[in-house]
């Protein structure tokens, strides 16, 4: 049996913002962030309605890109995007993952710009961990999907398990 606790108990609870500013956290995190299958299924439409920005560097580029991406290394965004994306677009743009803040950087450039932006969770990383196809200077790629990603190997339907692996009902 599962013992739970009341809030007023819960020590991570000692501290909890009111419903509002709870309501205007997480609907302003929507507004800044994507997730890898959201843009996967944006990339997939007709007229996306947005351009993908790697931010990482020539050599990551190399390594692995997201298909229809383009390349422009945050560092570079405030000097070249006004020539190679048209001003007002949107734009979401990611770096390799988690851990790495160069998708926070860029997408504070483009918002400078005055772009709409929205910056991709997880990054490149998550891009391939989750099984998507991305390019190579070599040519394509593709990752078996890591059962630790909430994705299953047939795609992303969700809400199931599958050979052990746990799959997101998002």
């Amino acid at each position: 049996m599962t013992q739970t606790t009341t809030l007023a108990a819960s020590a991570l609870f000692e501290h909890v913002a009111s419903q509002s500013d709870a309501v205007a956290h997480f609907r302003g995190r929507l507004g800044f962030e994507s997730d890898v299958s959201d843009v996967a299924a944006g990339l997939a439409e007709a007229e996306p309605g947005f351009v993908l920005v790697d931010a990482r560097s020539d050599e990551s580029w190399a390594q692995g890109h997201v298909p229809g991406a383009i390349h422009l290394p945050w560092r570079r965004i405030a000097a070249e995007a006004s020539e190679r994306i048209p001003s007002g677009t949107p734009v979401v743009v990611y770096c390799w993952g988690p851990a790495c803040n160069g998708g926070t950087r860029a997408a504070l450039e483009f918002a400078l710009l005055g772009h709409p932006v929205k910056e991709m969770l997880g990054g490149f990383e998550y891009w391939a961990r989750e099984g998507f196809a991305y390019d190579t200077a070599d040519g394509p790629a593709q990752l078996a999907p890591d059962a630790l990603t909430n994705v299953t190997p047939a795609g992303l339907a969700g809400g199931a398990v599958t050979d052990g692996a746990i799959t997101c009902a998002c």
